[in-house]
């Protein structure tokens, strides 16, 4: 494992081993933990983005959507867990 020394502003500081102290583990662990999960974060949002673009290519060459309220209704329909039939894609308005 490899070391990284960061500087921290003495409140930042306190403020961790505060955070670290209720958590019941140690300010490394600490910051550890939270390291991991902005990168955890950062990666998933770098992929809702790849697959946003993704699906916006296809939609831009395909030329269909699916309406945003018949989508709705058909998303609470099946939450409300009333029968729902799938909306088709269909060309857009240009």
């Amino acid at each position: 494992m490899s070391t990284t020394t960061i500087r921290l502003p003495e409140e930042l500081k306190t403020r961790i081993a505060r955070a670290a102290k209720r958590a019941g583990t140690t300010a490394h662990n600490f910051i550890l933990n939270a390291v991991e999960e902005k990168t955890t974060q950062e990666e998933r949002r770098s992929e809702f983005h790849d697959v946003a673009d993704q699906r916006h290519a296809d939609t831009v060459a395909n030329g269909k959507a699916v309406p945003w309220l018949e989508m709705r209704r058909f998303l609470e329909d099946r939450l409300s867990g009333k029968p729902a039939k799938r909306p088709a894609a269909r060309k857009l308005a240009r």
